[in-house]
């Protein structure tokens, strides 16, 4: 399964909305409106399957757009590189349509 196969899974889908209503939908790390179900253990090729990491609420944190991009890039490296994450967590070029061409 891939990363965009996860992400558009029902069970991810289902258990980012429940998740991200729990925490009110704040970002746990500014108190702004969270948009993200993070996952504090990044999720790779060999743990995507694993329900412990994939679909475990403990490994997750909510997240607002701007939290999402500084764990991923660090302060302003995402800003800088003009990227970002779109609503689903895929990774996208700034001012680009079809972010698959660019990653």
């Amino acid at each position: 399964m891939t990363q965009r196969e996860f992400y558009h899974s029902r069970a991810w889908r289902q258990l980012s909305k429940a998740f991200l209503m729990s925490k009110h939908y704040i970002c746990e790390r500014c108190g702004q409106p969270a948009e993200i179900a993070h996952h504090k253990h990044y999720l790779t090729a060999q743990n995507i399957t694993d329900p412990d990491i994939a679909l475990n609420p403990e490994n997750l944190e909510a997240l607002c757009q701007n939290c999402h991009n500084i764990e991923h890039f660090g302060q302003g490296g995402a800003t800088a590189a003009g990227l970002a994450f779109d609503e689903n967590g895929n990774l996208y070029q700034k001012g680009t349509i079809d972010y698959e061409k660019v990653f």
